[in-house]
């Protein structure tokens, strides 16, 4: 199992929104969808990205 961290995290409402919509349309949970989210943001693991 991989090793998680837990964070509080303060979301503007419109956004949570949005959120939970496309959520509830890719059928994952919130925490799922915003997992998902950040790592299509910030690419492939171990990446060569030069940008940072």
């Amino acid at each position: 199992m991989e090793d998680e961290k837990r964070i509080s995290l303060r979301l503007p409402t419109k956004l949570h929104a949005r959120l939970v919509e496309e959520a509830r349309v890719d059928r994952r949970s919130l925490n799922s969808e915003i997992i998902y989210l950040l790592e299509v943001a910030l690419g492939p693991e171990g990446g060569d990205d030069q940008s940072h």
